[in-house]
């Protein structure tokens, strides 16, 4: 079986488009939520969002013609796939293109492009509406229009797990390199739904943080205060290849990829399990296939989202997984400065993680100002730490009890 590492970056947040500005930025504690630019919230009882605000499709390479076919997490995907494969410096060829693959995924799609078709369809009527509307708008034209662009012919595929579709994607592409399915792939997630429709939704759902007064403290991960998430959007995408692949090539390696977990907690379309059950199966399965202690593990990139049933369930998960060494690792959520990008989120989480294990920095979890004493772990409060990361955990956990933990090593031969 193959070794697996992580030989490129792409990362777009609402704190900026690239890694060294969302990094540097994460790293400082800034914070990318503010008041929502992209519509009109008057009446919008949430009007807050992690929005990405400096991003130029046409300085990735997709002409200002080609943008209707392509929806905003498209748009994402690409560049961020474009800057990890650039980062690696491996070259797609003819005759290497048929083992790179692509498994970017997205929690929902374009729906900006439903949106506005689907008034189009009711103003118009239906003979008016884009022949480009379904295939703009469905979750693995991400992924297609990745492969088109960079000439990937690979497997080439789309997780749909909600919130936890980026750390599945990560996971399952790793294994297919693993067992030899591919070579190289591109995986991650994407995500774009900061829309009237997106918002309305999640706030009908009485998920999201309602402080629209204060929207840089509004995401307080692990704080007794927490009153909900904030949306956030982007992308995150690794480059995976095989060890002998990156040796070959004198390539950088940020970490490896040494194992993956996928549980289900068979409970509650929208809420986690009792003491994080599913989650807590989850991590065990990570850690079994990386074949380490519990006290290798240094660090949790959590899935935090700030909502007051995630952040107890999550970290009770981990306290049964790791008994006492639960209050020696460090957690911290990054979603206060990015806001929670859903399908995007495990990509975006994916690749600070690789990043905190190359510069041995611990990002820290904003806003954390007040403990919740159900929550009572490290959680890097405010501010980053300087730590040498020897195992690090990044988990997601999807609406529909979807859970997925991957499992990264520093790099050593």
């Amino acid at each position: 079986m193959n070794r697996v590492v992580i030989t490129g970056v792409g990362l777009i947040t609402a704190l900026g488009t690239g890694v060294e500005k969302s990094w540097n930025a994460i790293k400082e504690g800034k914070i990318g939520v503010r008041h929502i630019q992209g519509f009109d919230t008057e009446g919008f009882p949430v009007k807050i969002a992690g929005e990405v605000i400096d991003f130029n499709p046409e300085e990735y390479g997709m002409p200002k013609k080609e943008l209707k076919k392509l929806a905003r997490f498209t748009q994402f995907g690409i560049a961020a796939s474009k800057m990890a494969l650039e980062d690696s410096g491996y070259k797609i060829t003819d005759e290497n293109a048929y083992k790179v693959g692509v498994l970017v995924s997205s929690g929902i799609g374009g729906l900006e492009i439903l949106e506005a078709q689907h008034s189009v369809m009711l103003e118009k009527g239906p003979k008016r509406m884009s022949p480009f509307t379904i295939p703009a708008l469905i979750e693995n034209m991400g992924a297609g229009n990745i492969s088109i662009y960079l000439g990937a012919k690979g497997p080439s595929k789309t997780i749909v797990t909600a919130c936890a579709a980026g750390t599945h994607s990560i996971g399952d592409a790793y294994r297919m390199i693993k067992y030899g399915e591919a070579d190289a792939m591109l995986a991650g997630g994407t995500e774009a739904c900061i829309t009237p429709f997106g918002v309305a939704g999640f706030a009908a759902l009485k998920a999201l943080s309602t402080r629209n007064d204060e929207p840089e403290k509004a995401s307080r991960p692990f704080t007794k205060d927490r009153d909900g998430f904030v949306m956030g959007e982007g992308a995150g995408v690794l480059f995976l290849e095989s060890l002998e692949s990156a040796k070959k090539r004198g390539a950088k390696i940020y970490a490896e990829v040494i194992g993956y977990g996928a549980t289900s907690d068979a409970y509650h379309i929208t809420a986690p399990a009792a003491g994080g059950e599913g989650a807590a199966r989850a991590f065990k399965l990570a850690l079994e296939e990386a074949g380490v202690e519990l006290t290798d593990v240094d660090y949790i990139n959590a899935h935090g989202t700030s909502t007051p049933a995630n952040d107890k369930n999550e970290t009770a998960a981990i306290k049964s997984v790791f008994g006492e060494h639960a209050f020696d690792l460090a957690v911290s959520s990054t979603k206060g400065a990015t806001g929670h990008a859903l399908g995007g989120a495990g990509g975006i989480e994916g690749a600070i993680l690789a990043l905190a294990i190359d510069e041995e920095v611990l990002p820290p979890t904003v806003n954390y100002d007040n403990p919740d004493e159900e929550c009572d772990l490290d959680y890097v409060p405010n501010q980053a730490r300087k730590r040498k990361i020897n195992v690090g955990l990044s988990s997601s956990l999807g609406f529909g009890g979807h859970n997925a933990v991957i499992a990264f090593k520093k790099y050593t031969d």
